[in-house]
C-alpha cells in the first residue's frame, strides 16, 4: 500500500511501467527505494518552492483597517485607529484627565485647608495675608503630582507641549527672503482662488469666508499650543463647517466635499508655516533618524524584498522613476490633500510597473514590498514630518476611506517596516545583516566576486552569464564610448583654437600689406583760393558772359 502511495505521489507513468517489467523481488525493492528517494526529492523541491513563494512582505488587508472594527482605514500614528475612533478615544481620555486633575486639585485643596487651619488656630485676623503661602504650596504639590503621572495618555497634557517656543530657534529658522516671497505669492494666489470659488455660492460663500478668516486669526494667537491641540482645533473646525454645509446643501455629500477641499486648501496654506513640523514636537528628530536609517539600508535590493519589478524593461524603469519623483515631490506641497495626491500618483505608477512586469494586475502583496523599495531608493525629505502633517490636518474623510486613505495607510506601514527591518525580514543571517549595515561588506560586491559557471555555447548571453559582470561590461563600453567622444571634443577644440590663431595672423598680414602698398599721407590743409585756381586750363576757357543792354 505504501509503495502505491509513493507511486501515486510521484505521478510518473515511467515508474509504473518499469515496476511492471520487474520480475524478481530484489529488483522491485530497488525500484521501490529509488522511487521513494525520488518522491522525497520532489517533496523537498515542492517545500522549497512554496517557501520561495511565501518569501517577501505580506500584510493582511484586515490589518490596515481600524482596530475598533468600524471598517475605516486605521493609522499607526493613531494606535491603529481611524480618525473618527481616535478622536473619540482622545476626547474620552482628555475628559478623564480633566476629571482626575479636578479631583486632585480638590484633594490637595482640602489637605492644605486642614493643615492651614490646624497651624493658624484662632488667628483669624491674619487669614487673608498668609493665604498666599498655602496656595503656592498647593501649586507646587499639584505640579509635582502631575509630573509623577507618567502612565497617563502620552503627551495629552505634557508641559513641553504648552511651553512657548524659544526665540533662539525662531531666529535660527528664519526663512530666506526668496522663500518668504514665494510663500507669500502662493498664499495670495490661493486666497484669490478661494474668493473666486466662493463667489459662486453667494451668501453661504460670504459666511464661509468670514468663518475661515476668524479661525485663521484665532489660530495665530495659539502658537504656544502643542501639535495635538492644534490638530484638535483644526479638526473641530472641519467638523463644524462640514455639519453646517451638510445642512445648507441638504445632504449633498459631493458638494460638501468640494467646498471642504477648498476650505482645507485655503486654511492650511495660510497656517502651513506655523503647524508644519512645530517646535513642540520631535518630528525633526524623527526625520533625521529615518533618513539615517534609509541611508544605512542602501544595499537592500529587489531580490531581498521579493519585489516583482523588472527594471530592465524601459516602461517599468520609467514608472519607477516617476514613482520616486512623486514621493519626493510630496515635501514641496503645502496642502495635505496635495501631499496625498503625490502618494496616490506614486502608488499608481507602482501598480503600472508591477502590471507590465507580470502581465497581470498587481495584488496587495506585490504592492507593499514595491512601495518599501521605492521609499528606500527615494529617501524622501522630511518623511515623518509629512506623514504627521497629513495625519493631523488632513480632512479625516480622505484618510478613512477611498484610494487616498488606502495608499496613505500602506505608506505608513512601509515606513514602520523600514524602521523595524532586520535580518529575518530579508532572509539573511544576523552576521551578514550586521556587516551590511556597518558597511564592512556589500551584497553587490559579493555577487561580483562570486564564481560563475562558463557561458553557454552561444557565448555571453546564456544562463551562465553573471548579470553583475554583464552590467560591468556595459558600463565599461559606455565609459569607452564617453572617452572617445571626449577625445573628439578635445581635438575639435584644439583645431578651433589653431584656426582662430591662424585667422588672426592672416588678417594682420593682409592689413600690413595694404598699409605698405597704400601708405597713409596726411596733407596740410589748403589755403582759401578761387574755385578754379587749381585748374591749369583756365587760360583756354572762353571769357565770361557780360550783360548786354538792348535799347528799346
Amino acid at each position: 500500500m505504501r509503495l502505491f502511495t509513493i507511486f501515486a505521489e510521484c505521478n510518473s507513468s515511467y515508474v509504473f511501467s518499469k515496476f511492471a517489467r520487474c520480475q524478481c523481488r530484489e529488483s522491485q525493492l530497488k525500484l521501490f527505494k529509488s522511487a521513494e528517494d525520488h518522491f522525497l526529492v520532489e517533496i523537498v523541491k515542492r517545500e522549497m518552492s512554496q517557501k520561495s513563494e511565501r518569501r517577501g512582505i505580506h500584510v493582511d488587508q484586515s490589518e490596515l483597517l481600524c482596530k475598533k472594527g468600524c471598517g475605516y482605514y486605521g493609522n499607526a500614528a493613531w494606535q491603529g485607529l481611524c480618525s473618527k475612533c481616535w478622536r473619540e478615544e482622545y476626547q474620552r481620555a482628555r475628559q478623564k484627565q480633566i476629571q482626575e486633575d479636578w479631583a486632585l486639585a480638590e484633594k490637595l485643596q482640602r489637605e492644605e485647608e486642614a493643615a492651614y487651619a490646624s497651624i493658624q488656630g484662632a488667628q483669624s485676623h491674619s487669614q487673608a495675608q498668609p493665604s498666599l503661602a498655602p496656595f503656592s504650596k498647593f501649586e507646587e504639590k499639584k505640579t509635582n503630582e502631575k509630573t509623577r503621572k507618567v502612565t497617563t495618555v502620552k503627551k495629552f497634557f505634557s508641559p513641553s507641549s504648552r511651553t512657548a517656543p524659544k526665540k533662539e530657534s525662531h531666529e535660527g529658522k528664519t526663512p530666506s527672503p526668496s522663500i518668504s516671497r514665494q510663500s507669500s505669492i502662493e498664499t495670495d494666489r490661493v486666497s484669490r482662488d478661494f474668493v473666486d470659488f466662493l463667489k459662486n455660492l453667494q451668501k453661504p460663500g460670504r459666511e464661509i469666508h468670514k468663518q475661515c478668516r476668524l479661525f485663521i486669526e484665532g489660530m495665530a494667537n495659539k502658537k504656544d499650543l502643542g501639535a495635538d491641540e492644534l490638530s484638535e482645533c483644526v479638526q473641530d473646525f472641519y467638523q463644524n463647517m462640514s455639519d453646517r454645509l451638510m445642512t445648507h446643501f441638504k445632504g449633498s455629500t459631493e458638494r460638501v466635499e468640494r467646498v471642504m477641499d477648498q476650505v482645507e486648501k485655503y486654511i492650511m496654506t495660510r497656517l502651513y508655516k506655523n503647524v508644519f513640523c512645530p517646535e513642540t514636537t520631535d518630528d525633526e528628530k524623527k526625520d533625521l533618524a529615518t533618513q539615517h536609517r534609509i541611508r544605512a539600508l542602501h544595499w537592500v535590493n529587489i531580490q531581498m524584498l521579493c519585489v516583482p519589478v523588472d527594471e530592465e524593461i524601459p516602461e517599468v524603469a520609467d514608472n519607477v522613476v516617476k514613482a520616486i519623483t512623486d514621493i519626493i515631490e510630496m515635501d514641496s506641497k503645502r496642502v495635505p490633500r496635495d501631499k496625498l495626491a503625490c502618494i496616490t500618483r506614486c502608488s499608481k505608477h507602482i501598480f503600472n510597473a508591477i502590471k507590465i512586469t507580470k502581465n497581470e494586475p498587481a495584488s496587495a502583496d506585490d504592492f507593499l514590498p514595491t512601495l518599501i523599495y521605492i521609499v528606500l531608493k527615494a529617501n524622501p525629505p522630511r518623511l515623518q514630518s509629512n506623514i504627521q502633517y497629513i495625519t493631523r490636518f488632513c480632512n479625516p474623510s480622505r484618510l478613512m476611506t477611498g484610494e487616498d486613505g488606502y495608499y496613505f495607510t500602506n505608506l505608513c506601514c512601509a515606513v514602520a517596516f523600514i524602521e523595524k527591518l532586520d535580518a529575518q525580514s530579508l532572509n539573511l543571517s544576523v552576521e551578514d545583516f550586521e556587516r551590511y549595515m556597518s558597511g564592512q561588506a556589500s551584497p553587490r560586491r559579493q555577487e561580483a566576486e562570486a564564481p560563475w559557471p562558463p557561458a553557454g555555447p552561444c557565448g555571453g548571453g546564456g544562463t551562465g552569464t553573471s548579470p553583475c559582470l554583464t552590467q560591468v561590461y556595459q558600463n565599461l563600453d559606455l565609459l569607452a564610448g564617453l572617452g572617445a567622444r571626449q577625445e573628439r571634443v578635445l581635438e575639435g577644440a584644439r583645431t578651433l583654437e589653431s584656426d582662430l590663431i591662424n585667422w588672426q595672423e592672416s588678417v594682420e598680414r593682409e592689413v600690413q600689406e595694404i598699409l605698405e602698398k597704400f601708405p597713409l599721407e596726411i596733407r596740410p590743409p589748403a589755403s582759401a583760393s578761387a574755385i578754379d585756381s587749381d585748374n591749369v586750363e583756365n587760360d583756354r576757357l572762353p571769357p565770361p558772359l557780360q550783360p548786354q543792354v538792348f535799347a528799346g
